[in-house]
C-alpha cells in the first residue's frame, strides 16, 4: 500500500475517528487499487481503495475512503470516488458496493449509489451498504 494512503487512513480513521488500528489495516490492502489525491507539495490529502480480487466476476468493492479534516469540502473525496470508478470500470466491473458511514450517505447518493439494507455497525460506526451499477 502507498504511504499516502496510509497516512491519510492513519489520520482520519486512527487518530481522528479512534478506530483501533488493529481494525484499519486488512490483508485486501495488498491487492487493493488504491487512490491519493495529493496537493502541490506531495502531501497527501484524500484516499480510498478498490477491491476486486476474490469477489465474484464483475463485482468491486469501494472502502477506506478518506479526506484529512482540513480538506474536507474542496471536492478531494469526489476526484478520489471518480477514480476508482474508472478504475473499476477499467478491470470490468459492473456493480459497485461499499460499507458507508451514515454521516456520508449523502455524499455517496450525489454520486449515484443507492442505500441497501438497514443500518449496521462497523468498527463502532453506523454504516449502510450502497451499491452502483456501472
Amino acid at each position: 500500500m502507498e504511504a499516502g494512503a496510509r497516512a491519510v487512513r492513519t489520520a482520519v480513521f486512527i487518530e481522528e475517528q479512534g478506530i483501533p488500528e488493529a481494525e484499519e489495516w486488512d490483508s485486501d490492502d495488498a491487492q487493493a487499487v488504491h487512490a491519493v489525491v495529493s496537493n502541490l507539495a506531495g502531501m497527501p490529502l484524500a484516499t480510498g481503495r478498490l477491491i476486486t480480487a476474490g469477489l465474484p466476476l464483475g463485482e468491486g468493492k469501494i472502502g477506506r475512503m478518506a479526506v484529512l479534516q482540513s480538506s474536507r469540502g474542496l471536492g478531494l473525496g469526489d476526484q478520489v470516488l471518480q477514480g476508482l470508478i474508472s478504475a473499476a470500470r477499467e478491470r470490468g466491473v459492473s456493480h459497485l458496493t461499499l460499507h458507508a458511514q451514515t454521516s456520508a450517505q449523502a455524499f455517496y447518493q450525489r454520486a449515484g449509489f443507492g442505500a441497501q439494507g438497514p443500518v449496521f455497525d462497523e468498527v463502532g460506526i453506523p454504516h449502510i451498504v450502497m451499491a452502483l451499477t456501472l
